[in-house]
């Protein structure tokens, strides 16, 4: 069995269906927080929970009482996927508090939970490319320095690879993390970017684009995502401690402006696009170097952006009835 945290969030909803259709036995956790739209989550979850095979705790992987006793009640738990967390960069700079909780508190609880699981031989947790912060060295490895994070968020998500590497040191516990770089797709989170453009240039709206439209980012469409996601858990490190950083990105880095023509294109309708300077915990360009990620873990990339926007599109029309 794996146990998959934010299993009705965007990414975790992903993994946990790929699990499924291979045939693990998933357990899913999430708190169905309101940091954005619950009936998309709802949504979600009513798709795998349509499976036989995927069991649901609701509950908030902070809250130690809680979160300890599922190594009781399910004790082959032997992989865990933790991808919940206070996701948002600029939601971080009004409630901090709230990604202190998520992010770092409930690290410490996933971690002492998986030293509770007897059949543990993995766990895989996600960062991001957030920790690289103002490095302006590009692509972003690895191997860079991340001492220099741009937002609390970062801030957050640097110190779970600290904690993931204490463990690991300390306890033994076999673990990877991944940094994902601005995964889209369907099923996306509606704070995203392809999210807010697309629903503003159906709805005729203005989209704001920062840095007066200098931005580039590695956009990584979902499907491969989650083929890294799988590949990793599927391969614990050996080294010691057994802790291992990949990055997890589509190894090329849009303008975007680029992105926001593929979804003009796509969707058949002209942007209005409103230039603004860069906003507060922003960096202007991310950019995934996957070396590492392709020799150890076999990650390949393969979706550009004029394939994976307009299947994105198809979905937002369909689930929204647009």
């Amino acid at each position: 069995m794996i146990l998959v945290t934010g299993a009705a969030g965007f990414i975790g909803f992903h993994v946990a269906e790929a699990l499924l259709a291979r045939g693990d036995q998933v357990l899913g956790v999430d708190n169905l927080n309101s940091y954005y739209d619950v009936t998309l989550k709802e949504a979600r979850l009513a798709r795998l929970e349509a499976n036989p095979d995927f069991t649901f705790r609701k509950a908030d992987i902070s809250d130690r009482a809680t979160m300890l006793e599922l190594p009781r009640d399910f004790p082959n738990v032997s992989g865990i996927v933790h991808l919940a967390a206070q996701a948002g960069v600029r939601h971080s700079l009004t409630d901090p508090y709230v990604y202190v909780q998520a992010n770092v508190m409930g690290q410490v609880v996933m971690l002492e939970l998986a030293r509770a699981c007897p059949k543990l031989a993995h766990f895989v947790y996600a960062s991001s490319s957030s920790v690289y912060g103002g490095n302006d060295k590009l692509p972003f490895s690895v191997d860079d320095p991340v001492t220099q994070p741009n937002s609390l968020y970062a801030a957050t998500k640097r110190a779970d690879e600290l904690i993931g590497y204490t463990y690991a040191h300390l306890y033994h516990v076999p673990s990877t993390g991944l940094r994902f770089f601005t995964v889209y797709g369907p099923w996306g989170r509606p704070d995203m970017a392809a999210f807010i453009f697309t629903r503003a240039i159906l709805a005729g709206e203005p989209i704001r684009v920062f840095n007066h439209g200098e931005m580039w980012r590695d956009f990584t469409y979902i499907e491969d995502v989650v083929s890294g996601v799988l590949r990793a858990l599927d391969r614990p490190p050996a080294g010691a401690p057994p802790h291992a950083l990949y990055n997890l990105g589509n190894h090329r880095s849009e303008k975007l402006t680029d992105f926001i023509a593929v979804l003009e294109s796509t969707i058949g309708k002209t942007a209005q696009i409103v230039l603004e300077p860069m906003q507060p915990g922003d960096v202007p360009a991310t950019y995934a170097d996957i070396e590492s990620s392709r020799r150890d873990l076999g990650f390949e990339p393969t979706t550009p952006i004029r394939e994976g926007v307009p299947r994105f599109i198809r979905w937002y029309r369909q689930h929204y009835g647009v």
